[in-house]
Order: C-alpha cells, then sequence, then structure tokens
C-alpha cells in the first residue's frame, strides 16, 4: 500500500459524513435533488451578511503597498485587538491583541494549540457525541484521545470526568453549543468543572488545559446564554471562526483566546505562534482577517436557524422521534428506534432521507440532523419520516 497504514484507518474511521455526501449524490442524481431530503452536511447556507459583502469589496479594491504581504504569524495586531474586544465582551473579562491569535479556523486552531501543549502521549479527553475531527487533531500532535461519555441530555458527566483524569490528562476539550447536539453547558456545571480540574492540577501536579471550540457561540435560542469559561477556570483556552455566525466556512478565519492569567502565559502565546507557522498555516488569510475586523458583533440572522429548528422538531415529534430540543448550533440529534443506527440510517435512504449514525460521533443509537438547509426542504421531508418510522421493522 502507498499511503500511510494510519491515514488508511482514519480513512474508514472518517467516512461517514464522506458517504451520506456520495450517498446523497447518488440519489439527487436517480430522484432529482428536489425529491431527496438531505440533512446530512453542517454547511451553512445563509448568506453572509450584508456588510460583509460592502466591506469585502472596499478591503478587496485596495492597491496599498503590502496589503497582501506577511503579517506577524499571529495576524494583525489591529485584527488582534478588535477580536479581543469582542471576546472581551463574551468572556466577561478583558482580554488584550497580545492574548490573541489569528488562525485558519477552528480546526486550525485547536491544532496549534494542541501542538503547542502536547508532549508524546499526553492525554487529551473529549466528550462523547464528540465532533468527528478531534480525535484527529489529538493524533496529529502526538497525543492519545480519552473519550468519556456524557449524561442522558448531553451534559457534562463530572464524575465520569474525574474519573478519567490522570497524571498524563493534559487538555479537555469541550463544545459548547455542541455538534452535534446543541447542547449549552449550564454556567453551574462549568464552575464544577473548573474546581474539578483545578482539584486535579494540585492533586498530580501538572497543568491541565480546558480547550472551549466555540463556533457555534452565536446560534442559540430561547434566550440560553453561553456562559463564559474564562469566568470558571484559569487555565483554559477558547477557539472558534467565522464559519458559522458569518457564515463564512470557506474562508478559513479564526481565532485562539487565552485566559489573561493562563500558566506561563508568554511561553505558550510564543509556542502557539510559532507552530502557526510551523504546521504550515504561517498565517491567516491577510484579507479576511481585515474584513472580519470590521465586523465584530455582527452574525447572520439566527432567527432564520430559530424557525427551522422549531419546524423540525415539531415534525420530528409527530413522527415518533424521541430526542433533546437543541439549545443551539444547527442539528437535531434524535435516537434510533434500534440500538444499530447505521441500518436505520440505511432505512432513511429508502425514504430519500440522508442522515449521519450516531457512531460517527461517537454515540451510536443516534443520528445527527443538520437543519441548515432551505425551510421547504424540512416541510417537505415530513411524510418521509412519517413513513420510514412506520415501516422501520
Amino acid at each position: 500500500m502507498s499511503i500511510s497504514k494510519k491515514m488508511n484507518e482514519f480513512a474508514k474511521a472518517s467516512s461517514w459524513i464522506r458517504k451520506m455526501f456520495e450517498e446523497g449524490a447518488k440519489l439527487k442524481s436517480r430522484f432529482g435533488a428536489e425529491n431527496v431530503f438531505d440533512f446530512s452536511l453542517g454547511n451553512p447556507d445563509l448568506s453572509p451578511p450584508p456588510e460583509f459583502d460592502a466591506t469585502l469589496r472596499k478591503l478587496a479594491a485596495s492597491d496599498a503597498a503590502g496589503v497582501h504581504s506577511y503579517m506577524p504569524n499571529g495576524g494583525y495586531p489591529h485584527v488582534r485587538a478588535a477580536v479581543a474586544g469582542q471576546i472581551s465582551k463574551e468572556q466577561d473579562m478583558s482580554v488584550t491583541a497580545d492574548e490573541m491569535l489569528m488562525t485558519c479556523g477552528a480546526a486550525g486552531a485547536l491544532n496549534v494549540v494542541l501542538k503547542a501543549i502536547l508532549n508524546p502521549e499526553e492525554e487529551v479527553i473529549i466528550l462523547a457525541p464528540f465532533f468527528v475531527e478531534y480525535k484527529f487533531y489529538v493524533d496529529n500532535q502526538g497525543g492519545k484521545t480519552v473519550v468519556v461519555p456524557t449524561l442522558n441530555d448531553f451534559n457534562l458527566d463530572l464524575a465520569a470526568l474525574e474519573n478519567a483524569i490522570n497524571e498524563k490528562t493534559k487538555a479537555v476539550i469541550i463544545n459548547s453549543p455542541n455538534n452535534p447536539t446543541g447542547q449549552i453547558y449550564p454556567e453551574k456545571d462549568l464552575q464544577e468543572l473548573g474546581q474539578l480540574l483545578d482539584k486535579c492540577q494540585e492533586k498530580f501536579g501538572t497543568t491541565i488545559f480546558l480547550l472551549s471550540d466555540e463556533p457555534y457561540r452565536k446560534i442559540i435560542f430561547d434566550d440560553y446564554i453561553v456562559p463564559s469559561i474564562f469566568r470558571q477556570y484559569r487555565n483554559s483556552v477558547v477557539v472558534s471562526s467565522y464559519s458559522k455566525d458569518l457564515s463564512l466556512p470557506g474562508e478559513r478565519i479564526g481565532y485562539i483566546a487565552v485566559h489573561p492569567e493562563i500558566a506561563d502565559k508568554n511561553e505558550l502565546l510564543g509556542a502557539m505562534t510559532l507552530a502557526n507557522r510551523i504546521l504550515g498555516f504561517v498565517n491567516a488569510p491577510a484579507l479576511m482577517q481585515r474584513v472580519i475586523a470590521e465586523l465584530q458583533g455582527m452574525t447572520v440572522d439566527t432567527s432564520i436557524y430559530a424557525r427551522r429548528r422549531e419546524t423540525f422538531c415539531a415534525l420530528l415529534s409527530r413522527a415518533g422521534f424521541q430526542f433533546e430540543p437543541p439549545k443551539g448550533a444547527f442539528y437535531i440529534f434524535p435516537k434510533t428506534p434500534t440500538d444499530d443506527d447505521v441500518a436505520f440510517s440505511a432505512h432513511l435512504q429508502e425514504h430519500k432521507i440522508l442522515a449521519v449514525p450516531g457512531r460517527g460521533f461517537g454515540m451510536p443509537g443516534y443520528i445527527r440532523l443538520a437543519f441548515c438547509v432551505e425551510d421547504a426542504v424540512i416541510a417537505r421531508s415530513e411524510k418521509a419520516f412519517m413513513q420510514a418510522m412506520d415501516s422501520f421493522k
């Protein structure tokens, strides 16, 4: 075999979303795209805010010297300052440009942080169900992933977390609002998590980082609030992007923000800046950095996602699905009427419905449905969901 054994195994393990994409293409070719109900991809369908287009045109028209040159590896200072101002509001704590790095999306941000903190075989805890790429990011940087389950409602299982933490634990990754469940961890739970990590640091004489992956922070429903991570734990890092709240996933623009009092702050920031370069990102895209600096606090019209969530939840309830209504993001994670979520996903395909099996997110017995699709697609799918549930044996 010409490719590495590891990448061959990774390709098999990460195949569920890709497989659904391929199956969707076949179904659409056979039956017509309008007759297929594709809820498989978390690809935002809303256009960016109109201010984005205006800002992009203005800045792209500039012919000033150096606008397309390299900048500091951590990003333009004025961009980091603008983002720091917004982070200060979200985290209820003063954050400066010196505590920020601009990155190639949240994925790039996570890889940069993990590259900076991990020694070989050190452990990173992730919570099931989890974003499928986390395992690969940890492996990229020589670490070992430890999967810890959440509670039945997808909230933190602090007892399970405590049992998993040991002298090799270097970080815990949380994702709230969560992909694939839409859960938002309550402030009380995060306070207790911070207290637990403090206790474990003292017990083992180590530093344990809390990495909060927050690309869905601004897509929330029913007046829920995403609590500040910085207020709960000193050794915390926020990574995020503008892929979801500004609908810019293809532009690969994100950031890292570190707690102002994090352990060994200067060394950590220096290591992350170096990692940004040597991982091959070099720097976040220059034009997009300048654009988002002028769009802080703006989002797409999240009321559209809220409307779709209400429609979809009502539809799935009528069809007989059991699920926790999402508090944020744009996914629903229903239980399947069998433990074999792969078999049920195949059954849904017979009714021209595309869903991703929960085992792809570390939790068999569920499916993920993404409602970042047109309202009409959701509405037209009701009959198919009804028939699929009624006919499943």
